[in-house]
Protein backbone atom coordinates (compact mmCIF):
# COMPACT_ATOMS: atom_id res chain seq x y z
CA UNK A 1 0.00 0.00 0.00
CA UNK A 2 1.54 3.18 -0.81
CA UNK A 3 1.78 5.72 1.63
CA UNK A 4 -0.26 8.87 1.51
CA UNK A 5 1.27 12.12 1.86
CA UNK A 6 0.35 14.25 4.78
CA UNK A 7 -0.65 17.69 5.40
CA UNK A 8 -0.78 20.26 8.36
CA UNK A 9 -4.02 22.78 7.80
CA UNK A 10 -4.50 24.04 11.35
CA UNK A 11 -1.86 25.24 14.29
CA UNK A 12 -2.39 26.49 17.48
CA UNK A 13 -0.62 28.00 20.07
CA UNK A 14 -0.90 29.32 23.81
CA UNK A 15 2.32 30.37 25.08
CA UNK A 16 4.26 32.95 27.13
CA UNK A 17 4.61 35.21 23.45
CA UNK A 18 0.86 35.50 23.27
CA UNK A 19 -2.35 32.99 22.89
CA UNK A 20 -2.67 32.32 19.35
CA UNK A 21 -0.22 31.50 16.41
CA UNK A 22 -0.18 35.39 15.05
CA UNK A 23 0.34 36.68 18.06
CA UNK A 24 3.33 34.59 19.81
CA UNK A 25 4.90 34.96 16.22
CA UNK A 26 4.67 38.38 15.99
CA UNK A 27 6.53 38.61 19.11
CA UNK A 28 9.42 36.33 18.01
CA UNK A 29 9.52 38.33 14.89
CA UNK A 30 10.24 41.34 17.29
CA UNK A 31 13.02 39.32 18.94
CA UNK A 32 10.83 40.07 22.39
CA UNK A 33 10.78 37.16 25.25
CA UNK A 34 7.89 36.06 27.51
CA UNK A 35 10.06 35.29 30.22
CA UNK A 36 9.29 37.73 33.03
CA UNK A 37 10.56 38.30 36.50
CA UNK A 38 7.38 37.04 39.01
CA UNK A 39 8.93 38.02 42.55
CA UNK A 40 7.78 35.38 45.48
CA UNK A 41 8.90 35.89 49.01
CA UNK A 42 9.78 32.68 49.96
CA UNK A 43 11.51 31.46 46.36
CA UNK A 44 14.95 31.78 45.61
CA UNK A 45 15.67 34.91 43.63
CA UNK A 46 16.63 32.86 39.83
CA UNK A 47 13.52 30.88 40.25
CA UNK A 48 11.26 34.12 40.16
CA UNK A 49 11.96 34.13 36.40
CA UNK A 50 9.51 32.53 34.45
CA UNK A 51 8.32 31.83 30.95
CA UNK A 52 4.45 32.38 32.27
CA UNK A 53 1.11 32.42 30.33
CA UNK A 54 -0.42 35.70 30.57
CA UNK A 55 -3.93 36.88 29.75
CA UNK A 56 -5.84 33.39 28.35
CA UNK A 57 -9.08 32.72 29.07
CA UNK A 58 -11.00 29.06 29.12
CA UNK A 59 -13.21 28.83 25.99
CA UNK A 60 -16.49 29.85 27.32
CA UNK A 61 -18.50 27.76 25.25
CA UNK A 62 -18.04 24.11 26.64
CA UNK A 63 -20.86 21.44 26.26
CA UNK A 64 -22.61 21.19 29.87
CA UNK A 65 -21.93 17.28 29.83
CA UNK A 66 -18.15 17.85 29.99
CA UNK A 67 -17.95 20.81 32.04
CA UNK A 68 -17.93 18.78 35.15
CA UNK A 69 -14.52 16.64 33.52
CA UNK A 70 -13.07 19.97 32.24
CA UNK A 71 -12.72 21.29 36.00
CA UNK A 72 -10.44 18.01 36.33
CA UNK A 73 -8.03 20.04 33.69
CA UNK A 74 -4.82 20.99 35.76
CA UNK A 75 -3.25 24.11 34.14
CA UNK A 76 -0.78 22.25 30.86
CA UNK A 77 -4.19 20.69 29.89
CA UNK A 78 -6.13 23.68 29.95
CA UNK A 79 -3.33 25.73 27.51
CA UNK A 80 -3.36 22.57 25.24
CA UNK A 81 -6.77 22.96 24.75
CA UNK A 82 -6.90 26.10 24.05
CA UNK A 83 -3.94 25.63 21.29
CA UNK A 84 -6.48 22.53 20.12
CA UNK A 85 -9.21 25.03 19.29
CA UNK A 86 -7.05 27.19 17.66
CA UNK A 87 -5.79 24.72 15.72
CA UNK A 88 -9.22 23.20 14.43
CA UNK A 89 -10.68 26.24 13.88
CA UNK A 90 -7.92 27.59 11.45
CA UNK A 91 -8.16 23.76 9.75
CA UNK A 92 -11.76 24.41 8.86
CA UNK A 93 -12.52 21.27 8.80
CA UNK A 94 -16.09 20.29 9.01
CA UNK A 95 -16.30 17.42 11.47
CA UNK A 96 -19.65 15.94 10.32
CA UNK A 97 -17.82 14.85 6.78
CA UNK A 98 -14.89 12.91 9.34
CA UNK A 99 -16.14 9.80 10.54
CA UNK A 100 -15.58 9.60 14.78
CA UNK A 101 -13.32 6.77 14.35
CA UNK A 102 -11.20 8.34 11.51
CA UNK A 103 -9.73 10.85 13.77
CA UNK A 104 -6.85 9.89 15.53
CA UNK A 105 -5.36 11.84 18.98
CA UNK A 106 -2.07 12.18 19.90
CA UNK A 107 -1.70 14.31 23.47
CA UNK A 108 2.28 14.54 24.05
CA UNK A 109 1.44 15.61 28.19
CA UNK A 110 3.85 16.83 30.00
CA UNK A 111 2.06 19.27 33.09
CA UNK A 112 3.68 19.11 36.67
CA UNK A 113 1.44 21.29 38.08
CA UNK A 114 0.32 18.27 40.59
CA UNK A 115 4.07 16.51 40.79
CA UNK A 116 4.64 16.29 44.69
CA UNK A 117 2.75 16.87 47.83
CA UNK A 118 2.35 20.74 47.48
CA UNK A 119 -1.64 20.21 47.77
CA UNK A 120 -0.90 19.47 51.34
CA UNK A 121 0.63 22.03 52.39
CA UNK A 122 -2.12 24.57 53.81
CA UNK A 123 -2.97 21.52 55.97
CA UNK A 124 0.44 20.43 57.26
CA UNK A 125 1.23 24.25 57.77
CA UNK A 126 -1.34 23.76 60.04
CA UNK A 127 -0.80 20.74 61.67
CA UNK A 128 2.68 22.00 63.00
CA UNK A 129 1.71 25.16 63.25
CA UNK A 130 3.81 27.00 60.72
CA UNK A 131 7.05 25.94 62.76
CA UNK A 132 7.40 22.19 61.34
CA UNK A 133 8.88 20.96 64.09
CA UNK A 134 6.40 18.77 65.69
CA UNK A 135 3.46 17.30 63.81
CA UNK A 136 -0.24 17.56 65.51
CA UNK A 137 -2.00 14.75 64.07
CA UNK A 138 -5.68 15.61 64.55
CA UNK A 139 -5.14 19.29 63.92
CA UNK A 140 -3.62 17.79 60.56
CA UNK A 141 -6.63 15.73 59.84
CA UNK A 142 -8.83 18.55 60.47
CA UNK A 143 -6.86 21.06 58.12
CA UNK A 144 -6.72 18.32 55.50
CA UNK A 145 -10.69 18.26 55.58
CA UNK A 146 -10.53 21.71 54.92
CA UNK A 147 -8.06 22.59 52.42
CA UNK A 148 -7.01 19.78 50.54
CA UNK A 149 -8.52 19.45 47.31
CA UNK A 150 -10.63 15.50 47.44
CA UNK A 151 -9.97 15.73 44.05
CA UNK A 152 -6.15 16.06 43.71
CA UNK A 153 -5.31 12.63 42.53
CA UNK A 154 -7.64 13.29 38.97
CA UNK A 155 -5.96 16.47 38.76
CA UNK A 156 -2.69 14.85 38.30
CA UNK A 157 -2.90 12.02 36.28
CA UNK A 158 -1.11 12.39 33.07
CA UNK A 159 -3.96 11.43 30.46
CA UNK A 160 -6.71 14.09 31.64
CA UNK A 161 -6.19 16.41 28.11
CA UNK A 162 -6.61 13.25 25.99
CA UNK A 163 -9.72 12.19 27.98
CA UNK A 164 -11.43 15.62 27.43
CA UNK A 165 -10.42 16.45 23.97
CA UNK A 166 -11.05 13.19 22.79
CA UNK A 167 -15.22 13.41 23.99
CA UNK A 168 -14.75 17.51 23.24
CA UNK A 169 -13.82 16.59 19.78
CA UNK A 170 -14.92 13.20 19.25
CA UNK A 171 -11.64 11.31 18.61
CA UNK A 172 -12.08 7.53 18.61
CA UNK A 173 -9.70 6.21 15.87
CA UNK A 174 -6.12 6.09 16.87
CA UNK A 175 -5.03 7.75 19.90
CA UNK A 176 -3.43 7.70 23.13
CA UNK A 177 -1.32 10.19 25.87
CA UNK A 178 2.49 10.33 25.69
CA UNK A 179 4.67 11.12 28.57
CA UNK A 180 8.18 11.28 28.29
CA UNK A 181 8.89 14.61 28.97
CA UNK A 182 10.61 17.16 26.09
CA UNK A 183 10.44 15.00 22.98
CA UNK A 184 6.92 13.41 23.27
CA UNK A 185 5.61 16.26 21.40
CA UNK A 186 7.07 15.34 18.39
CA UNK A 187 6.94 11.25 18.84
CA UNK A 188 3.21 12.61 19.25
CA UNK A 189 2.94 13.95 15.77
CA UNK A 190 5.05 11.29 14.37
CA UNK A 191 2.52 9.09 15.31
CA UNK A 192 -0.40 11.50 14.34
CA UNK A 193 1.15 11.80 10.75
CA UNK A 194 1.78 7.59 10.73
CA UNK A 195 -1.27 6.81 11.17
CA UNK A 196 -2.76 9.02 8.41
CA UNK A 197 0.10 7.55 6.11
CA UNK A 198 -1.03 4.24 6.88
CA UNK A 199 -4.99 4.36 5.75
CA UNK A 200 -5.58 4.11 9.87
CA UNK A 201 -7.27 8.25 9.86
CA UNK A 202 -8.25 10.49 7.69
CA UNK A 203 -7.66 13.25 9.93
CA UNK A 204 -5.38 13.55 12.97
CA UNK A 205 -4.37 15.94 15.99
CA UNK A 206 -0.82 16.38 18.00
CA UNK A 207 -1.03 18.37 20.83
CA UNK A 208 1.26 19.16 23.71
CA UNK A 209 1.13 20.97 27.03
CA UNK A 210 3.83 21.59 29.69
CA UNK A 211 3.86 23.45 33.32
CA UNK A 212 7.37 23.40 34.44
CA UNK A 213 6.72 26.80 36.37
CA UNK A 214 5.29 25.63 39.91
CA UNK A 215 7.43 25.23 43.09
CA UNK A 216 7.73 21.36 43.33
CA UNK A 217 8.69 20.80 39.63
CA UNK A 218 10.92 23.89 39.68
CA UNK A 219 13.12 22.54 42.75
CA UNK A 220 13.75 19.45 40.94
CA UNK A 221 14.41 20.25 37.56
CA UNK A 222 16.93 22.75 39.93
CA UNK A 223 18.47 19.42 41.92
CA UNK A 224 19.01 17.97 38.24
CA UNK A 225 21.17 21.14 37.47
CA UNK A 226 19.53 21.93 35.07
CA UNK A 227 18.51 25.83 35.72
CA UNK A 228 19.74 28.95 34.61
CA UNK A 229 21.09 31.09 38.04
CA UNK A 230 19.15 34.13 36.14
CA UNK A 231 22.17 36.64 36.82
CA UNK A 232 21.01 38.53 33.85
CA UNK A 233 17.34 38.26 34.38
CA UNK A 234 15.19 37.30 31.57
CA UNK A 235 17.88 37.71 29.33
CA UNK A 236 19.95 34.57 30.53
CA UNK A 237 18.78 31.25 28.93
CA UNK A 238 21.63 31.83 26.26
CA UNK A 239 21.84 28.25 24.20
CA UNK A 240 25.22 27.81 22.59
CA UNK A 241 26.38 30.51 23.76
CA UNK A 242 29.48 29.81 26.04
CA UNK A 243 28.19 31.57 28.87
CA UNK A 244 25.05 29.21 29.25
CA UNK A 245 24.15 27.78 32.34
CA UNK A 246 21.14 25.98 32.19
CA UNK A 247 17.16 26.62 30.99
CA UNK A 248 14.38 28.87 32.47
CA UNK A 249 11.34 27.24 32.78
CA UNK A 250 7.98 27.95 30.70
CA UNK A 251 4.51 26.55 30.35
CA UNK A 252 2.75 26.55 27.27
CA UNK A 253 -0.13 24.47 24.68
CA UNK A 254 1.12 23.81 20.99
CA UNK A 255 -1.40 21.85 18.31
CA UNK A 256 -0.81 20.57 14.82
CA UNK A 257 -4.04 19.05 12.98
CA UNK A 258 -3.02 16.91 10.42
CA UNK A 259 -5.21 15.03 7.43
CA UNK A 260 -3.82 13.46 3.72
CA UNK A 261 -3.32 15.73 1.08
CA UNK A 262 -6.03 14.41 -0.85
CA UNK A 263 -8.20 15.45 1.95
CA UNK A 264 -7.32 19.07 2.35
CA UNK A 265 -7.06 19.53 -1.75
CA UNK A 266 -10.57 17.64 -2.21
CA UNK A 267 -11.85 20.44 0.82
CA UNK A 268 -10.06 22.93 -0.50
CA UNK A 269 -8.46 23.51 2.67
CA UNK A 270 -5.14 25.92 2.61
CA UNK A 271 -1.83 23.77 3.29
CA UNK A 272 0.25 25.29 5.53
CA UNK A 273 2.98 22.81 5.54
CA UNK A 274 3.92 19.08 4.61
CA UNK A 275 5.40 16.65 6.56
CA UNK A 276 8.64 14.69 5.58
CA UNK A 277 10.00 12.76 7.23
CA UNK A 278 10.98 11.16 11.28
CA UNK A 279 14.08 10.10 13.27
CA UNK A 280 12.57 8.75 16.64
CA UNK A 281 15.84 7.09 18.61
CA UNK A 282 17.08 6.64 22.43
CA UNK A 283 20.30 6.11 23.16
CA UNK A 284 21.37 4.62 26.72
CA UNK A 285 24.47 5.75 28.24
CA UNK A 286 26.46 3.99 30.88
CA UNK A 287 28.19 6.73 33.69
CA UNK A 288 27.28 8.76 37.13
CA UNK A 289 24.87 11.59 36.84
CA UNK A 290 22.89 12.90 33.70
CA UNK A 291 25.61 12.05 30.82
CA UNK A 292 24.71 12.75 27.20
CA UNK A 293 24.61 10.15 24.76
CA UNK A 294 26.99 11.34 21.74
CA UNK A 295 25.60 10.35 18.94
CA UNK A 296 21.47 9.91 19.50
CA UNK A 297 20.63 13.09 18.35
CA UNK A 298 23.19 12.98 14.34
CA UNK A 299 21.39 9.20 14.09
CA UNK A 300 17.96 10.87 14.62
CA UNK A 301 18.31 13.54 11.86
CA UNK A 302 20.16 11.56 10.19
CA UNK A 303 16.81 9.00 10.12
CA UNK A 304 14.45 12.23 9.34
CA UNK A 305 16.61 13.61 6.45
CA UNK A 306 16.85 9.34 4.45
CA UNK A 307 13.02 9.31 5.28
CA UNK A 308 12.33 12.47 3.47
CA UNK A 309 14.71 12.10 0.98
CA UNK A 310 16.78 15.09 1.68
CA UNK A 311 20.07 16.09 2.54
CA UNK A 312 20.94 18.21 5.07
CA UNK A 313 22.41 21.18 2.31
CA UNK A 314 18.52 21.62 1.28
CA UNK A 315 17.06 22.65 4.78
CA UNK A 316 16.74 26.17 5.18
CA UNK A 317 17.79 26.01 9.00
CA UNK A 318 17.98 23.64 12.26
CA UNK A 319 16.31 24.30 15.20
CA UNK A 320 18.38 22.00 17.95
CA UNK A 321 16.65 21.31 21.47
CA UNK A 322 19.06 23.80 22.80
CA UNK A 323 18.42 23.37 27.02
CA UNK A 324 21.20 25.94 27.39
CA UNK A 325 23.19 23.63 29.91
CA UNK A 326 26.71 23.28 29.37
CA UNK A 327 27.09 19.07 28.42
CA UNK A 328 23.44 18.99 26.68
CA UNK A 329 24.33 22.12 24.13
CA UNK A 330 27.52 20.66 23.97
CA UNK A 331 26.25 17.18 22.61
CA UNK A 332 23.72 18.98 20.22
CA UNK A 333 26.03 21.38 18.80
CA UNK A 334 28.79 18.11 18.27
CA UNK A 335 25.94 16.40 16.50
CA UNK A 336 25.10 19.46 14.09
CA UNK A 337 28.75 19.87 13.42
CA UNK A 338 29.14 16.30 12.26
CA UNK A 339 25.85 16.40 10.59
CA UNK A 340 27.21 19.48 8.28
CA UNK A 341 30.55 17.99 7.63
CA UNK A 342 32.09 20.80 6.76
CA UNK A 343 29.02 22.81 5.36
CA UNK A 344 28.40 24.65 8.38
CA UNK A 345 28.71 27.72 6.77
CA UNK A 346 25.44 26.57 4.64
CA UNK A 347 22.55 25.91 6.69
CA UNK A 348 21.52 28.07 10.18
CA UNK A 349 21.17 26.72 13.20
CA UNK A 350 18.66 28.70 15.91
CA UNK A 351 17.23 28.43 19.55
CA UNK A 352 14.40 29.54 19.94
CA UNK A 353 13.29 28.40 24.05
CA UNK A 354 14.76 31.74 25.01
CA UNK A 355 11.69 33.40 23.84
CA UNK A 356 9.03 31.48 25.84
CA UNK A 357 11.29 29.40 28.76
CA UNK A 358 11.34 25.42 28.13
CA UNK A 359 7.66 24.46 27.68
CA UNK A 360 8.20 21.12 28.09
CA UNK A 361 5.57 18.74 26.18
CA UNK A 362 4.88 22.17 24.09
CA UNK A 363 7.89 23.30 23.26
CA UNK A 364 8.74 20.96 20.30
CA UNK A 365 5.10 21.47 18.55
CA UNK A 366 5.88 25.01 19.36
CA UNK A 367 9.12 25.28 17.39
CA UNK A 368 8.05 23.46 14.22
CA UNK A 369 4.87 25.83 14.40
CA UNK A 370 7.60 28.77 14.19
CA UNK A 371 9.50 27.24 12.21
CA UNK A 372 6.96 26.55 9.33
CA UNK A 373 6.31 30.68 10.03
CA UNK A 374 9.68 30.93 9.57
CA UNK A 375 10.36 29.30 5.92
CA UNK A 376 7.28 30.78 4.78
CA UNK A 377 8.64 34.70 5.57
CA UNK A 378 12.18 33.56 4.34
CA UNK A 379 13.66 34.14 8.16
CA UNK A 380 15.75 32.32 10.35
CA UNK A 381 14.62 33.59 13.71
CA UNK A 382 17.25 34.86 16.03
CA UNK A 383 18.69 32.96 18.84
CA UNK A 384 18.10 35.71 21.79
CA UNK A 385 20.94 36.20 24.14
CA UNK A 386 23.42 34.60 21.68
CA UNK A 387 27.26 35.92 21.84
CA UNK A 388 29.54 33.70 21.15
CA UNK A 389 30.15 30.05 21.24
CA UNK A 390 33.12 27.61 22.04
CA UNK A 391 35.92 27.57 19.62
CA UNK A 392 35.70 24.39 18.22
CA UNK A 393 31.67 25.06 17.32
CA UNK A 394 32.81 28.88 15.70
CA UNK A 395 32.70 27.63 12.21
CA UNK A 396 28.20 26.80 12.59
CA UNK A 397 25.74 30.01 11.54
CA UNK A 398 24.68 30.86 14.80
CA UNK A 399 23.24 34.40 15.38
CA UNK A 400 21.94 36.24 18.38
CA UNK A 401 20.24 38.37 14.59
CA UNK A 402 17.52 37.42 12.26
CA UNK A 403 19.04 35.95 8.90
CA UNK A 404 17.60 35.39 5.66
CA UNK A 405 16.39 32.17 4.21
CA UNK A 406 15.70 31.32 0.50
CA UNK A 407 15.11 27.17 1.17
CA UNK A 408 11.42 25.85 2.03
CA UNK A 409 12.28 23.52 4.64
CA UNK A 410 13.59 23.06 8.12
CA UNK A 411 14.72 20.36 10.42
CA UNK A 412 13.84 20.84 14.11
CA UNK A 413 15.05 18.13 17.13
CA UNK A 414 14.13 17.18 20.52
CA UNK A 415 16.27 15.99 23.04
CA UNK A 416 15.28 14.59 26.58
CA UNK A 417 16.61 13.40 30.12
CA UNK A 418 17.55 9.51 29.41
CA UNK A 419 18.88 10.21 25.63
CA UNK A 420 15.53 9.90 23.66
CA UNK A 421 15.92 12.06 20.33
CA UNK A 422 13.19 12.84 18.39
CA UNK A 423 13.67 15.01 14.81
CA UNK A 424 11.02 15.75 12.11
CA UNK A 425 11.30 17.50 8.50
CA UNK A 426 9.06 19.69 7.48
CA UNK A 427 8.87 21.66 4.53
CA UNK A 428 6.02 24.90 3.40
CA UNK A 429 3.21 24.29 1.23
Amino acid sequence: MTEREVVITGAGLVTPLGNSVSESWAKMKAMETGIGYYPKEEAPAFLQYLGKVRGFEVPADIPHKLLSQMKFLNRGSLLGFGSAIEAVKQSGINFSDIPPERRALYIASGDFTKVGYDFMYPATKDGTGGKWEEMDFEKLNTSTIDKVNPFFLLESIYNNLFSFLSAFFEFMGPSTSLASLSPCGGQALEMACRSIRQGKADVAMAVGCGNWITEIPLYEVEGLGLLSKCKNGSGSYRPFDRERDGFIAGEGGAALFLESSETAKARGAEILARIKGFGDCIEFSNGQGLSIARDVTKRGMNMALEEAGRSIDEVAFVIPHGSGTQKGDRSELGSVKALLDGREADVPVCGLKPYTGHMGAASDIAEIIFGIKAVKEKVVPATLNFDKTEKEFSDLRISGSQQECSRDQFLSVSYGIGGQSSSVVISSA
